[in-house]
């Protein structure tokens, strides 16, 4: 494919790679606020009442929630 308009003028969109697909696949659909609210709540509520050192557990697991949802944490 060359750099020329095409013959009515109008130039052709460049192609995207698939990287750039793969990117759109896996953008987040939320906001990460309001992604994964029941491991958010769980996470929070062992933080204010045990300390962030004691809840490593999930801490994870809000983290494994918001990577499945397309965040990169």
């Amino acid at each position: 494919m060359s750099d020329q308009p095409a013959k009515n003028g109008v130039t052709p969109p460049p192609i995207s790679d698939s990287k750039a697909a793969a990117a759109a696949e896996t953008k987040p659909k939320k906001k990460i606020c309001c992604a994964c609210p029941d491991t958010k709540k769980l996470r929070d509520e062992c933080i204010v009442e045990h300390g962030e050192s004691a809840c490593a557990k999930w801490i994870e697991a809000h983290k494994m929630c918001l990577r499945a949802e397309g965040f990169n944490v």
